[in-house]
């Protein structure tokens, strides 16, 4: 059914009694979500506000709207202004967009606001990061809002004042690598190695996809370059490399070579270990991660939640590669082979890759 569709289905259910249409449209809204129906939810979400008091309409409108405009269409405006290279028109709107997070969404005495994306992050915030206050998911993505705008702010010449907009990003949602990433990017330009080494050190212990801890892995071989410790940092390139191929690590390793003025060493699987353990890191996702995604695939199978269950084998799968979970994927979506079995970290699409 399309949206329209949908609305129109929607509409004929509802009755003179506004409680019940709420209770209605929000069982409707959970069936759509587990059937992963974009269009359902969005025909569900307007009739939620259309059902609504005026009042609360209104209120509802003034948290998430700047001068009429949404908060997600906002943020999709200030990144199309970045793709069309125009950092310092960008900053005002993003500057306006920080401020209104800031006050609408900002941390009470008993409750926090987090903007974590899907069921997966909502359970590892939870494990990895124990809160003493009440949770409320935000709306929309704020870490990723923040995320854009100390983006815009270090391009425009002011990466310091960038590190604050980044940790508040983080405090949204400290299971995105994304905000995690970009400070890491920060703590380049400034030289600060030290906390560089910190935050992907954080990063590591969160990320849950091959191309994630790739990265991680390549910035601690860009720390150990600046240091000059060439052959620890081509252990690094090496094992960024294979767990995950990106483009930039054959030029990573030839500017080490060139460095050196010798050859790149080639290391065993068994050496680069060693070289992990003498910086106590493991070459491996780390463990509750997997726990995480694992223990959420049996819960939403025995459910017979499938969209879901299969969000949750993907994660599993890559980061185990194990088969049997792979053999339980293409169970129910036999075409998933023909594609990535999950989609990267969905970083801001303005994030640097290096």
């Amino acid at each position: 059914m399309s949206y329209d569709e949908i609305l129109a289905d929607l509409k004929s259910k509802l009755t003179d009694n506004i409680k019940e249409n709420d209770t209605m449209l929000r069982k409707e809204a959970e069936k759509f979500a587990k059937e992963k129906n974009a269009d359902g939810v969005k025909a569900v979400g307007k009739l939620l506000v259309d059902n609504m008091p005026e009042e609360e309409r209104e209120e509802i409108k003034r948290i998430t709207h700047v001068d009429g405009v949404r908060l997600d269409v906002m943020h999709n405006q200030i990144v199309e202004l970045i793709n069309k290279h125009s950092a310092i028109e960008a900053k005002p709107v993003a500057e306006r967009l920080y401020k209104k997070i800031m006050v609408e969404f900002k941390e009470g005495e008993k409750a926090k606001f987090v903007s974590t994306r899907n069921p997966f992050e909502d359970n590892l915030l939870q494990i990895l990061f124990k809160q003493n206050k009440i949770l409320n998911r935000a709306p929309f993505d704020l870490a990723t809002y923040l995320t854009t705008y100390a983006y815009i702010i270090t391009e425009t010449g002011s990466p310091f004042d960038a590190i604050p907009v980044l940790k508040q990003a983080i405090e949204f949602n400290p299971v995105d690598c994304g905000p995690k990433f970009e400070l890491a990017e920060v703590y380049k330009l400034l030289g600060n190695r030290k906390r560089l080494f910190e935050i992907t050190r954080d990063t590591i212990k969160v990320a849950s996809s091959p191309i994630s801890l790739a990265r991680c892995y390549a910035n601690i071989g860009y720390i150990l370059v600046e240091s000059q410790d060439y052959d620890d940092a081509s252990a690094f390139y090496t094992a960024s490399a294979m767990m995950y191929p990106h483009r930039a690590i054959p030029l990573e390793m030839r500017h080490i070579a060139q460095l050196k003025g010798t050859p790149i060493r080639q290391f065993s699987h068994e050496q680069i270990m060693n070289i992990f353990k003498k910086y106590e890191i493991e070459f491996a996702f780390n463990p509750e991660v997997i726990k995480v995604a694992s223990q959420m695939s049996a819960h939403y199978l025995e459910e017979r939640d499938i969209p879901n269950a299969l969000n949750s084998l993907k994660i599993t799968y890559n980061m185990t590669r194990d088969e049997n979970i792979k053999n339980i994927i293409l169970k129910y979506e036999p075409d998933a082979e023909q594609r990535p079995l999950r989609d990267d970290d969905k970083t801001p699409n303005i994030t640097r890759t290096k």
